[in-house]
């Protein structure tokens, strides 16, 4: 049997903790290909890279390329991927052992009786080691556990509560058959991943395990709320690109739990780009408005049912109508209310 699984692991400057996630990605053994993607570093992260190359040959494998970003990363992990199953580890993270072993298990399972679902789901937990907290998200009232099912048997999703890449271990020829290419120099790329390959996705299987631990409370994190707010023509973008990827007619003939999901799902991204780009203050408050006004013009002209949904049936609808300087005020309550509920800002 070949690779089962193939991590990718796309590094910038991470040689303070790169160590760590790759360990934790060693523990599947021969089972598992490890890409790790030195993206134009400038610190010893290509050195360590290779240092793991030349200690296991056969599972780790160092791609040196010039900086592209995150999303660059990804792609080049896919073209380079030989396990059946992909997944994206970014380096300031890790997984957990023995919920990796357990994946494995229940992977060979599959494997020995031709039952490999398109998609493989787990938890995943943000771990904030600052105040020595963990807060984690699991799907036990979405999906039923411990078997094969369809989309029809998931249940719906609320409020802020969607998948991410974190919880995602997909097959990596159905990656390649979405035609998956993400974009470069451009953070929040992972909701791409995690939206644009869905309706190639047949056959699903839930783990109830903590598989992936997401580290969070450093300054310099693209998911810091500063760092959001600062890049919001960036979080515009990636919701300008998944809007693209499938028309709203397109989402109406899809199975009717998927098209549900797929239609929370940019329901939650849209509202992000609108609270994120009214948040900022100071000079550039005009810019905003203006890049507000472009984001719901763009969306107009490229699909009008898609923009009467977004605009008028979406959660952020409840703030369209008001004044900017309003809209400031209330996405910004909205925005610590669900960090507070979710425990992760």
């Amino acid at each position: 049997m070949g690779k089962l699984l193939t991590f990718a692991v796309p590094c910038y400057n991470s040689a303070e903790y790169m160590r760590s996630c790759i360990d934790t990605l060693l523990t599947a053994g021969e089972e598992a290909q490890v890409v790790i993607v030195d993206d134009g570093s400038s610190d010893e992260t290509g050195a360590i890279a290779d240092e793991y190359a030349v200690r296991y040959p056969s599972i780790v494998e160092v791609v040196h390329k010039e900086n592209g970003g995150h999303g660059s990363g990804v792609n080049v992990g896919l073209e380079r991927a030989r396990g059946l199953y992909y997944k994206v580890v970014d380096s300031d993270d890790r997984l957990d052992p023995d919920a990796l072993a357990e994946l494995l298990r229940v992977m060979r399972g599959h494997v020995a009786a031709d039952t490999l679902p398109d998609l493989y789901l787990t938890n995943f937990v943000y771990e904030k080691p600052s105040v020595a907290a963990r807060f984690p998200r699991r799907y036990p009232k979405n999906f039923p556990k411990g078997k094969i099912f369809g989309w029809e048997e998931t249940k719906p999703f609320y409020f802020s509560n969607v998948l991410l890449m974190h919880s995602m271990v997909m097959r990596t020829q159905l990656l390649r058959d979405a035609g998956l290419r993400l974009p470069e120099h451009s953070y929040y790329v992972d909701n791409i991943f995690a939206y644009q390959p869905l309706p190639y996705v047949r056959t699903l299987y839930y783990l109830d395990v903590d598989l992936y631990r997401y580290y969070i409370g450093r300054e310099d994190q693209s998911v810091s709320r500063r760092n959001i707010v600062a890049r919001y023509k960036q979080q515009v973008g990636v919701t300008d690109i998944m809007i693209r990827c499938h028309r709203y007619a397109d989402l109406q003939k899809l199975p009717p739990r998927l098209k549900k999901y797929m239609k929370h799902d940019l329901n939650v991204l849209i509202t992000l780009s609108v609270m994120f780009t009214t948040g900022g203050r100071g000079e550039d408050v005009k810019e905003r408005k203006a890049e507000l006004k472009r984001m719901w013009r763009s969306i107009k002209e490229e699909d009008r049912e898609m923009y009467r949904f977004l605009r008028y049936r979406c959660y952020i609808a409840t703030v369209n109508w008001m004044p900017f300087s309003w809209q400031r005020f209330f996405t910004t309550l909205g925005y610590y209310y669900f960090s507070k509920k979710l425990n992760c800002s």
